[in-house]
């Protein structure tokens, strides 16, 4: 087996001449972040969602009736999808070494999300799952993505949608118009469902599933739910992020999240929308949709066909 892999610095480069792209996100303080993560003592009870995330990535992978000689795992984490696989082998790439042991042969390549030092045409599935939300050129990805695949080459993936975490974002805003005057963003910016199938088309894929997936976890209260993101390496990394939240505006909006939407036992629930996606690299093989015209049936006569049970 032959593995190319690019020089990180000429992929940056290349990205810098192409342009446009937007940087939303402070990478770097990103990767400090899910280091500090991973460093905890504990940080396995923070791997509840990406778990879970991971199982149901693997489900999809599992709906594809073929095999995968060669597969790839986009920001894998701690290898939350590739301990639910049988595949041949498995490459991974990921900030930094943090994975859990797993049966598949593997490799990790230490690498940015933004930047796949791979050639084209190498890969028959690749993964990606609860990391790509912070990529600041999603578009830029999604081709990287295209291209790594071979020729009728699957991606699979998740990644966290726009209503995530809505009662937090919604409490927060309204204390700090009532103790502040204004409100800053303190919840990340995150790719809307009706986007996310435009962006997989303008890449190149085809037959494209597009589903979404509510998790709701109930937490005792809203420092516990941000306590929980911390643990996480999800804290807000945006550059517009404001550094400092006041104590007494997290209290009210402690108190204003309990009061819109705290549940009976006085827990407070947490919804996290996750939004999956299936693509395909177009192939000569592959169905197509028939020439526009070539029907032999019209519409207008399905009311005439007589069904027998």
């Amino acid at each position: 087996m032959n593995i190319t892999v690019k020089s990180l610095r000429s992929l940056r480069c290349l990205s810098s001449r192409q342009g446009g792209a937007m940087n939303v996100f402070d990478r770097s303080m990103k990767r400090k972040q899910k280091q500090w993560a991973s460093s905890l003592l504990d940080s396995d009870k923070y791997d509840y969602l990406r778990d879970e995330a991971g199982s149901r990535v693997a489900d999809r992978v599992y709906d594809v009736s073929r095999t995968f000689p060669l597969a790839l795992d986009v920001g894998c984490g701690k290898s939350h999808i590739a301990e639910h696989l049988t595949v041949g082998t498995f490459f991974t790439t990921s900030l930094f070494r943090n994975r859990r042991k797993c049966e598949i042969p593997s490799h990790c390549v230490l690498a940015d999300e933004e930047f796949l030092p791979f050639k084209e045409n190498t890969f028959d599935l690749v993964l990606s799952s609860m990391s790509l939300h912070w990529i600041n050129d999603l578009p830029g990805a999604l081709r990287q993505i295209y291209q790594v695949l071979k020729p009728d080459g699957v991606f699979i993936g998740a990644m966290v949608g726009g209503e995530t975490l809505y009662e937090l974002r919604c409490s927060l805003q309204l204390a700090e118009l009532e103790r502040e005057g204004g409100f800053a963003p303190h919840i990340s910016p995150y790719t809307a469902v009706t986007d996310l199938g435009n962006l997989l088309g303008q890449a190149g894929f085809n037959m494209l599933t597009v589903d979404i997936d509510e998790v709701q976890v109930n937490y005792p209260g809203m420092l516990e739910v941000m306590s929980d993101l911390q643990g996480m390496g999800e804290s807000n990394c945006a550059w517009n992020r404001k550094s400092l939240l006041h104590r007494d505006t997290i209290l009210a909006a402690a108190a204003i999240y309990k009061e819109m939407y705290g549940n009976e036992d006085s827990s407070v629930p947490a919804t996290f929308q996750i939004l999956y996606m299936i693509g395909w690299k177009p192939h000569e093989s592959q169905a197509k949709p028939a020439k526009r015209g070539s029907a032999n049936v019209s519409f207008a006569d399905l009311s005439k066909i007589s069904l027998t049970f």
